[in-house]
């Protein structure tokens, strides 16, 4: 990432223009230029292309990105994915294990963490409490993001930390549904087919309006950036909101839970 952030750098200059220069031809934020010089954002290959062709480096850069080392074209752990969201026009998530980490209120998520195997210490259940809190402020932003959840029926039947957590969660959910921009459904238990049995995965559009995929396994993560595997991604969603309860029926289906 480093060596190829050195190289737009290069061709940059080269072009004698600025990173604000380059950034309003390429159609992207500034910051998107200056992150990827430095080496702490992967130049994806849709704007690899684009700079090519704007610098004139023959396919340079999309050749560099292409024979990346997968380690650089898929981060190991979440830190790039946390990036990504904090900045995204559009979030959609699918969960069949656990709520998703901006719907989870603080007991909740000291349930989550607590169940980790080996165990963490308090200090570090605290910090890792503290920072999944911390992510939830973009839903409360001045212009929050679009947001769609589709959470599996059993993640609500569980009793994660208790009765009392459960119930707060569930309460929890129902209030966020209500926020401007968020949708949340609930994919009913008992189905006859579904979409998604590889498992939950996460879509995101970025400020650059790059569409990209996110999916975690027990011990790493994946961003996708392909276009045919996010292509694969956006039609499985797409077939998970018509099989999940819609937004009305959902809302109902909490207040039952909820006995109200």
């Amino acid at each position: 990432m480093k060596l190829v952030g050195k190289l737009v750098g290069l061709f940059r200059v080269a072009a004698d223009l600025t990173q604000a220069q380059l950034a309003d031809r390429a159609a992207v934020q500034v910051e998107t230029i200056a992150s990827i010089e430095q080496g702490r954002r992967t130049l994806l290959p849709d704007l690899a292309r684009r700079l090519d062709a704007l610098l004139d480096t023959k396919g340079a850069l999309e050749t560099a990105v292409d024979n990346m080392p997968e380690v650089d074209l898929i981060p190991a752990w979440a830190e790039t994915f946390i990036d990504l969201e904090r900045e995204a026009l559009a979030l959609s998530f699918y969960e069949n294990q656990v709520l998703p980490g901006l719907l989870q209120r603080e007991d909740y998520a000291r349930a989550v963490f607590g169940s980790r195997v080996p165990a963490f210490s308090e200090d570090e259940i605290d910090t890792q409490v503290a920072t999944r809190l911390a992510r939830q402020s973009i839903l409360r932003s001045s212009i929050p993001p679009s947001v769609s959840f589709i959470i599996a029926e059993a993640v609500l039947l569980d009793r994660l930390g208790g009765d009392e957590v459960r119930r707060n969660a569930v309460r929890h959910l129902r209030q966020c549904s209500t926020l401007p921009g968020i949708t949340i459904q609930i994919m009913p238990v008992g189905r006859q087919s579904h979409a998604a049995l590889d498992g939950p995965f996460v879509l995101l559009e970025t400020p650059d309006h790059q569409h990209l995929g996110y999916a975690e396994t027990q011990r790493g993560s994946q961003l996708i950036s392909d276009p045919d595997e996010v292509s694969i991604l956006s039609q499985r969603y797409a077939m998970l909101r018509t099989q999940a309860l819609n937004a009305e029926d959902t809302t109902g289906l909490l207040d039952r839970m909820l006995g109200d």
